[in-house]
């Protein structure tokens, strides 16, 4: 799927755009489906296992922020990852064993559909190694004005910001008052639908709100090569699993490849995601009871 150009490119930028990624017949069974559920989460009146509602949701104009992890909502979104171009890609820039980390699908409702402030994915999840990067599929066009990723070229190489707010809280989002936070580099990453952004996981990243009539969606798997493994033990649900429940969690995660159970340990920053917010149920709600500062206005 890659040319050594652009594999060269994301190596130095810690990003990329891939075109057509995914079949049209793909891409029109995702937009079915996501449209689908868009359409029943009409009757849902709070957020659950499944939707994250945005403000202003309701029967007449259903306005979300995301659906919770979709390769488990419905067995094409898993699919997709497994047999598609979007699993070459990952082949190329992770190597022959891969792992899910986890799974969203953002649905930026027209009309002000909510920001993400700027942040690092590795402030969430910190492993032995960073080989890690996140794709977001592009389900409808994405443009300047319905809220396109946008990321800082190269920030990647650099440190691991505080994601912590005034009081001290980890907040997931930067300060945009930090001298490190080079918001003058910042670039937009838009383009049609059958798209794919890539972000390295230290890479920082953020999208303003969507102003436009039109829907921002975008499905969005985060990656890791196998033998990186979580330093906090993994998120509070695999927690909860026993051993074996562990276990077999981490071989139905597996993309491509097989586990590896002898980590691979680099020397990358590291910063702890403590202590928590009041809200860690998603980043949107992590960066609102967390108090972070807007970049956006």
């Amino acid at each position: 799927m890659l040319t050594i150009e652009q594999t060269a490119f994301y190596v130095e930028n810690g990003y990329l755009l891939v075109e057509d990624v995914v079949t049209p017949e793909q891409l029109k069974r995702m937009q079915d489906i996501t449209h689908d559920f868009i359409e029943r989460s009409r009757n849902v009146i709070e957020s659950n296992d499944v939707y994250d509602l945005d403000e202003g949701h309701g029967f007449e104009t259903p306005k979300l922020t995301r659906i919770k992890l979709p390769h488990k909502q419905h067995p094409f979104f898993w699919d997709i990852l497994k047999n598609s171009g979007i699993t070459e890609v990952l082949r190329q820039l992770i190597g022959p064993n891969a792992v899910l980390q986890t799974s969203k699908l953002n649905a930026k409702a027209p009309g002000g559909g909510a920001a993400v402030e700027w942040h690092q994915d590795w402030a969430f999840y910190p492993h032995t190694n960073d080989d890690m990067l996140a794709f977001g599929v592009f389900l409808e066009d994405v443009t300047e004005d319905n809220g396109p990723l946008q990321v800082i070229p190269g920030s990647h190489k650099g440190p691991i910001l505080s994601h912590n707010s005034a009081d001290g809280v980890f907040c997931g989002a930067v300060d945009p008052d930090d001298p490190d936070f080079q918001i003058g580099k910042a670039v937009k990453i838009t383009g049609k639908a059958g798209s794919m952004s890539i972000h390295h996981a230290r890479t920082l990243h953020g999208s303003a709100p969507n102003v436009s009539d039109r829907a921002r969606l975008m499905l969005f798997y985060e990656c890791c090569a196998a033998d990186a493994w979580p330093l906090m033990g993994g998120s509070a649900y695999i927690q909860r699993l026993s051993q074996q429940q562990q276990w077999d969690d981490l071989q139905d995660r597996m993309i491509i490849g097989n586990p590896v159970l002898q980590p691979r340990m680099r020397e990358v920053p590291v910063r702890l995601p403590y202590p928590p917010a009041s809200d860690v149920s998603s980043i949107f709600k992590v960066q609102k009871s967390g108090g972070a500062k807007s970049a956006f206005g």
